[in-house]
């Protein structure tokens, strides 16, 4: 059997704007999805889900994603699950060249499923370097960015970018523009305090509604503009270790996602109550609707707030986590 793990990550800046080709910082995050993998003796895959904030399930079939498991799940979720899934399982087995091989897999994760902490993307960054490396394929980190990229890009309709498989596979804070990606080096180790509403947004939706936005008002794209002007101004911030300035750029970069209309009630209600707790600054994280929000603050205070929420059903710190895709 063969193991590999993958962590998610919180957006400091730059979400739904890097879909335009404007730059975004993903920061991975010490909650990691892991997938388990063992060759079968034919070509199906036996696929069983745990701690995906799913009821779990276990599904075998020949692939595709039409025998969908019976669970009390909002049905795109457990189909984009399963697509990731097979797209994952895809790259492997043409890293390999191996067409027929079947898997017996194991998905567990602490990452919560489509709540902006990018779920899909450390089951697809872990799914494809556990099923290549247990075909005999080591692959190279941006390798496994790479082909987790086209899976989301898939899944996603076409509507991905490379922010969250590449950050998942790399770890610590990226910068992605367009194709362009690389590591920031030297990013802080930020104080990092998420809430979690318990509730996942809808990616395809809420990226087509930007998108519905963007091209009827050319307000809504000077908005989608001035979030990538704030990247550009944070990474500035990011290399002077000024985590107030972070914190007040993050703050302005939920403002304009509010205006985009990918906020919600519960997502800042807790933004507000991390904000009034004295954190340097409060954002929601991820294609927003539901899901988290990510605030900057050293002491308890936020995270505290945070947990006397109405609506907020988990508060947690969450370190930096350097470390990418990894076998276990």
């Amino acid at each position: 059997m063969t193991v590999s793990s993958a962590p998610g990550k919180v957006y400091l800046f730059g979400e739904h704007a890097v879909v335009y080709g404007e730059p975004a910082v993903p920061c991975a995050i010490e909650r990691r999805a892991t997938v388990s993998v063992e060759r079968r003796d034919d070509d199906r895959l036996r696929v069983e889900a745990r701690d995906l904030t799913l009821d779990g399930f276990t599904v075998e079939y020949s692939g595709g994603s039409a025998d969908r498991p019976d669970v009390n799940v909002p049905t795109p979720l457990v189909e984009a699950a399963m697509g990731y899934i097979d797209g994952a399982v895809e790259q492997a087995r043409e890293a390999a060249d191996a067409p027929d091989a079947g898997f017996d897999m194991v998905v567990e994760s602490t990452i919560p499923l489509g709540a902006g902490l990018g779920s899909s993307a450390a089951v697809v960054v872990a799914g494809i370097d556990a099923a290549a490396r247990e075909l005999g394929v080591e692959l190279a980190p941006d390798d496994v960015a790479d082909r987790a990229y086209r899976v989301e890009h898939e899944v996603q309709d076409g509507q991905a970018s490379r922010a969250d498989t590449f950050c998942s596979a790399m770890g610590g804070a990226v910068r992605v523009e367009g194709d362009d990606c690389r590591r920031i080096e030297d990013a802080p180790n930020l104080p990092f305090v998420v809430g979690y509403d318990g509730g996942a947004g809808d990616t395809g939706e809420l990226v087509a509604g930007v998108r519905e936005l963007r091209e009827e008002y050319d307000f809504a794209a000077d908005t989608v503009r001035a979030i990538g002007d704030i990247v550009r101004r944070g990474e500035g911030a990011l290399e002077e270790d000024d985590v107030e300035e972070v914190g007040r750029l993050m703050n302005f970069n939920h403002g304009l996602l509010s205006a985009l209309g990918v906020s919600s009630r519960s997502l800042d209600a807790m933004v507000w109550a991390a904000r009034e707790a004295d954190a340097l600054g409060a954002k929601l994280t991820g294609a927003g609707g539901g899901g988290c929000i990510v605030a900057l603050d050293e002491t308890p205070a936020a995270e505290t707030a945070l947990s006397y929420t109405p609506g907020c059903e988990d508060a947690f710190r969450a370190e930096l986590d350097r470390k990418g895709v990894r076998a276990e």
